[in-house]
């Protein structure tokens, strides 16, 4: 199959299809960062390429062959692999300099980080196997595992090397790809975290699709639906209870994801619990029924760590108001204007 682009890329190119003198647009910013990420590699090596060439192969491929841009960056790596007579091995093995964090800064950057899983989140593409967020002392950065990397999943909280990654940017945002060729090596370490926890008292005021009695894939914990993992496809899931809500505190608001621990201690509503809810009535929908009753348009104190897309809760309870106090309070101020 690459073979044959690489005929058709050869063809149009002869023939002069590929204009590159349009005014700038998206797609102009995407083949840039792409070309980017691909001469990073060749310029570690001491080898100049010329940009003009890339960017034109990899706008033919993404655009008027529609690739996916993983497999137009692979087609062209491979071309100037043999344009330059390099060994593949040579230009993979280099391991990527160990960076903190903090001193990622553009797109196409081919490092390595020593960071600890802070946060999964469950995704819909077939093309990613992971998602989320990972940490080291100085900053906290969005991570993506491509499907085609087939690398070993990892867990929340544990600490790892990911080795010969690229920075890349999504939604003006800066993020790492861990590919095929990267490596993902745990490690025995606590890596610490960037102080970021904060403390807000607000209202729930929505609870999202995706919350109640849900099922996950044994596989990699991603909840399923319809009894489908985005990875695995059809597995047999196991029970977990969650709660993805909206907080508002009056100036923001707060995406935040409640586990089964939260839950029973706000509702009394445990695993069990709700099985048992599910059973009796049979529909496992009235457990979300049930639980929204209780929680929705409370007020609540949260104690937690800012993530990139959700808070992630330490703490939580009902806010509890003397009523009161704040009664007296108005009354004072009511009596203090009135002179």
């Amino acid at each position: 199959m690459e073979k044959l682009i690489e005929v058709e890329l050869i063809l149009h190119l002869k023939r002069g299809d590929c204009d590159m003198t349009e005014n700038p647009t998206k797609k102009d910013e995407v083949i840039d960062r792409l070309t980017d990420q691909i001469l990073s590699r060749f310029k570690k090596m001491g080898h100049d390429v010329d940009p003009k060439e890339v960017s034109k192969r990899l706008k033919l491929l993404i655009y008027e062959f529609k690739v996916p841009e993983d497999e137009a960056i692979r087609t062209v790596t491979n071309y100037l692999i043999k344009e330059l007579d390099i060994a593949r091995e040579d230009l993979f093995s280099r391991e990527s300099p160990l960076k903190n964090i903090s001193d990622l800064s553009k797109s196409g950057e081919w490092v390595s980080l020593k960071a600890k899983v802070v946060q999964l989140w469950d995704t819909e593409s077939p093309n990613v196997s992971q998602v989320g967020l990972i940490g080291d002392s100085t900053g906290i950065i969005k991570f993506v595992v491509w499907a085609k990397a087939r690398k070993p999943e990892v867990e929340e909280g544990k600490s790892y090397i990911f080795k010969n990654v690229v920075t890349d940017s999504f939604g003006g945002r800066l993020q790492v790809n861990i590919n095929r060729n990267s490596e993902i090596i745990e490690i025995d370490e606590d890596i610490s975290l960037p102080p970021r926890e904060i403390e807000i008292v607000g209202s729930l005021v929505a609870i999202q699709q995706g919350s109640g009695l849900i099922q996950r894939c044994p596989e990699c914990h991603r909840a399923l639906k319809k009894g489908l993992c985005a990875t695995h496809g059809k597995v047999e899931g196991y029970d977990d209870l969650r709660v993805k809500g909206v907080i508002d505190d009056g100036l923001n608001c707060y995406d935040v994801i409640l586990n089964e621990e939260n839950i029973k201690y706000l509702t009394e509503i445990g695993l069990e619990e709700a099985r048992k809810i599910a059973t009796e009535t049979l529909d496992r929908e009235s457990v979300l029924s049930e639980l929204k009753n209780r929680l929705l348009g409370r007020y609540f104190r949260i104690i937690g760590s800012r993530g990139e897309r959700y808070l992630i809760v330490r703490e939580i309870d009902f806010l509890k108001r003397d009523v009161i106090k704040e009664t007296n309070d108005i009354l004072a101020e009511i009596q203090s204007m009135l002179g």
